[in-house]
């Protein structure tokens, strides 16, 4: 069998899975021929994943200069500030929108005019790999799409999902308090679509072969435009099954799986990532077996451990956990973050944090001047789905001095930097903001707490000021540099937990292929920690020599080199 026999056989198998009866030999043939027409595109190959890859997650306009296409500032601005530090920019959806800050697309082939043009992202691809938003889940109300199944248009009349009665949705998993279905005004009266966020975010039907087919163009597009990364927003939702939760069903990983198959043959380093905020076990099912599925998934479950390790100044809940990650395999890795454009999920930790336990998060929340969103649950009960506050002020005691505030914030991020994966730094995270109160109230949205545009100009000025922003940034370029500068920080690299006082977190990262071994130790408590090291070495860090012994201040950290 030739490579575009063995070809046609994967998605004959991937589609056969997915459709079932429904299934047509014509769906191969459809979605081969897209895949022809693509890799006709003479676009540059991306480069492997290796310990110099680090994310940073940012809106299109997260930067702004007066008279300048926000996405040519921030490029700018990362270019001059990052060179040679950040090396991937996750841009959050950068199409236009109605609502949810850009994850209700209006066009998934535009580029927001407010932001850009796809001229833009060229320039900007040719500096930094970059990681696109794909939405795939739902699209707005507003888009051309959903205005046509309105109005009745046969080519689109299957492309949303109307309201069955026959449907049983008593098992629906909602992220959201909103109604799973909302009608809209069309031609013919009122018409329902199953709406798993919002009203203006409208679920599409993948159920209906055309509107697979057209999603996986637009993935093709992306990756022709410069995408070495492509992040499947809310990916779990996509298949809904009568009777079942219609989250994470076979079905939507097996779209994954195909989806897979197809970037493999196209380019086979380009990354694909699913965001799934669910515990961890649903979370990393989305590995599939580690080669044929997502190439990393959201580490969800992390950011809240470090929150609570540094909250209860004890690291042995965060410690038991990690024990638990284990390398997937030489092609699939953990993609690791502590801040996002989101709040600090909570379903990921249940099953590890008790309600009191959640609670000190909760009550830290509301010290910090935070807020909680709620979700639905089947029995109609509410229970925290999110905290919705900057990272950095989450992790702030009130008598913290602005010393020991920042001190928290690395130390914070030197765990993101050491565990096994590929790191992801919120620009706010990077830049040392705080809570945006006033985007929260003017809007009445909890997540724009930590979504505040900045100016270019100020932000330059602050970095030359001896003031909270340059302290966080210039100590989180040095800690990346320490990351960059051994392979044992791969992230596909082994990784052993290790058992100390509870007051500290520690691992040993090695590399196998390279001999490289690190040691890293963080004391997220407030007092001093004796500490035996597994080896001596060089202390990264510090650039100097360690012995057997050590002490660690409060939230100091070390990474020794064997």
């Amino acid at each position: 069998m030739n490579d575009q026999s063995k070809f046609k056989d994967q998605l004959r198998q991937h589609l056969t899975f997915i459709y079932g009866d429904a299934f047509q030999e014509d769906f191969v043939t459809d979605i081969n021929d897209l895949v022809i027409k693509w890799q006709s595109n003479e676009q540059e190959k991306s480069e492997p994943l290796t310990e110099e890859n680090i994310y940073l997650i940012a809106y299109g306009d997260s930067i702004q200069k007066e008279d300048e296409a926000p996405l040519a500032t921030l490029h700018h601005f990362l270019k001059e500030e990052t060179d040679g530090i950040i090396t991937d920019v996750h841009l959050l959806p950068m199409f236009p929108y109605t609502s949810d800050d850009g994850f209700s697309v209006v066009d998934y082939r535009e580029i927001n005019p407010d932001y850009g043009t796809w001229q833009d992202i060229e320039a900007f691809s040719e500096d930094f790999r970059l990681m696109f938003d794909f939405v795939a889940n739902h699209i707005s109300k507003s888009s051309s799409w959903f205005k046509k199944y309105l109005e009745d248009d046969p080519e689109y009349a299957k492309y949303f999902i109307e309201k069955d009665e026959a449907f049983d949705a008593s098992e629906v998993v909602r992220p959201r308090t909103s109604p799973l279905f909302h009608s809209y005004e069309s031609k013919q009266g009122k018409k329902t679509a199953w709406t798993t966020f919002s009203e203006d975010q409208v679920d599409v039907n993948f159920r209906h072969f055309p509107v697979l087919l057209e999603m996986t163009e637009i993935l093709l597009e992306y990756i022709a435009k410069g995408a070495s990364s492509i992040r499947l927003d809310a990916i779990g939702f996509i298949w809904k099954k009568s009777g079942s939760t219609s989250i994470h069903l076979p079905e939507a990983h097996e779209i994954i799986k195909l989806w897979h198959t197809i970037t493999e043959k196209v380019d086979s380093e380009v990354q694909i990532i699913t965001e799934t905020n669910v515990p961890h076990k649903e979370n990393i099912s989305y590995f599939g077996s580690g080669t044929d599925e997502a190439h990393m998934v959201y580490q969800f479950t992390l950011p809240p451990l470090v929150q609570y390790s540094f909250a209860t100044k004890n690291a042995a809940k965060l410690t038991n956990w990690a024990k638990t990650i284990e390398k997937i395999s030489d092609q699939a890795t953990y993609f690791n973050f502590l801040a996002s454009h989101d709040g600090i999920g909570v379903r990921p930790v249940e099953g590890i944090l008790n309600d009191e336990e959640l609670g000190v998060l909760l009550e830290k929340v509301e010290q910090n001047g935070g807020a909680v969103s709620y979700k639905s649950n089947p029995d109609g009960s509410k229970s925290p789905y999110e905290l919705n506050i900057n990272y950095m002020d989450m992790l702030k005691d009130k008598e913290d001095s602005l010393e020991i505030h920042v001190k928290k914030a690395l130390a914070a991020h030197a765990i993101l930097l050491s565990f096994i994966g590929v790191p992801a730094i919120y620009y706010h995270s990077l830049f040392g903001s705080q809570n945006d109160r006033e985007g929260l109230e003017k809007s009445g949205i909890n997540r724009r707490i930590n979504r505040e545009k900045l100016s270019y100009d100020s932000l330059k000025a602050e970095f030359q000021e001896e003031g909270r922003r340059r302290l966080v940034f210039e100590g989180m370029k040095d800690m990346i540099k320490v990351r960059q500068s051994s392979s044992a920080f791969s992230p596909f690299a082994d990784q052993e937990v290790l058992t100390d006082d509870e007051r500290l977190f520690s691992l040993i990262r090695s590399n196998k292929q390279t001999d490289e071994k690190v040691f890293f130790s963080v004391n997220v408590s407030d007092e001093p920690v004796d500490l035996d090291l597994p080896f001596s070495g060089e202390n990264l860090y510090a650039s100097n020599k360690l012995s057997k012994k050590l002490a660690l201040d409060p939230y100091e950290f070390v990474w020794i080199k064997d």
